[in-house]
């Protein structure tokens, strides 16, 4: 516990907005983890996944429980984004913000037996024939997956408008649809792409990070250093309902400070390849 003052004092629900595997659902599980094993919250905890409609069924699921501290919401950029498209009549001010609490560094992935071998090839392919290939992302059109597929196309000098995309409702089934040879190309968290890349089965052929990844991705290029100027991660923020009193917001915000500061959280951020 964290002193006196507020604390959750019934099942806390974690509500992310993507079904089991991805970034968002790990996310989720780590944070559930650290809060109980660092014994920042007493009472019991659970993760609710609600996927689909690009994240807006969480989204409106959480703001149904207006003033109520005991439901946290994993939010990403589509809280903006659906909004701003009009996909969405929910916002940002529609929440109370809590914690940023990393960036998602994002990796374009091809099935390993692709003809597709680098970062080179791709560009070559999406500049003369991108309508003959399928890039799929979660969790809709419009979100972070497809504003860097787009900034993709305008770096190497292409028109946006010419992707090929497919929207699933999380990127564990994207990666599926890959696997299969479903789709040609996905966008994706590179943790959810490495444990593919370690097996043979995936390749990446470039990262959006500033710099190259440790790991399994190390020897993925930037595109930067490939020569395409573009550099794009996708936030992952916790949000409260709106209407929770300053007690309760700041007993969460300690909560997660503490979380990010020990030793577990930092292993997860290496392990999925997740910057702060």
């Amino acid at each position: 516990m964290q002193g006196q003052g507020w604390a959750p004092q019934k099942n806390v629900e974690i509500v992310a907005p993507v079904p089991p595997g991805g970034t968002i659902d790990k996310f989720a599980r780590s944070l559930e983890r650290a809060l109980i094993a660092g014994k920042l919250v007493t009472a019991s905890m659970t993760i609710v996944n609600k996927p689909g409609g690009g994240n807006q069924i969480a989204y409106a699921y959480v703001s149904q429980h207006a003033a109520d501290p005991h439901y946290l919401l994993i939010s990403t950029t589509t809280l903006l984004t659906s909004h701003i498209t009009g996909a969405s009549k929910l916002t940002y001010t529609d929440f109370t913000p809590i914690a940023s609490m990393f960036i998602d560094n994002i990796a374009f992935a091809v099935n390993s037996a692709s003809a597709i071998r680098d970062g080179k090839d791709l560009v070559a392919r999406m500049r003369t024939d991108p309508q003959s290939m399928t890039i799929g992302f979660s969790p809709t059109l419009g979100a972070h997956h497809h504003i860097i597929s787009g900034l993709f196309m305008k770096a190497i000098g292409a028109s946006p408008r010419d992707l090929k995309p497919v929207a699933f409702k999380g990127s564990a089934q994207a990666l599926t649809a890959l696997l299969g040879n479903h789709i040609e190309l996905v966008s994706t968290g590179a943790g959810n792409a490495s444990i593919h890349v370690a097996s043979g089965k995936l390749r990446v052929v470039g990262v959006a990070a500033p710099q190259r990844l440790p790991g399994s991705m190390s020897g993925v290029p930037t595109w930067r250093e490939q020569g395409i100027d573009l550099v794009y991660g996708s936030w992952r923020t916790i949000a409260a309902p709106k209407g929770i009193t300053g007690e309760q917001a700041e007993f969460w915000a300690n909560a997660l400070r503490k979380v990010s500061e020990t030793a577990e959280w930092k292993a997860d951020l290496e392990r999925n390849y997740w910057s702060e």
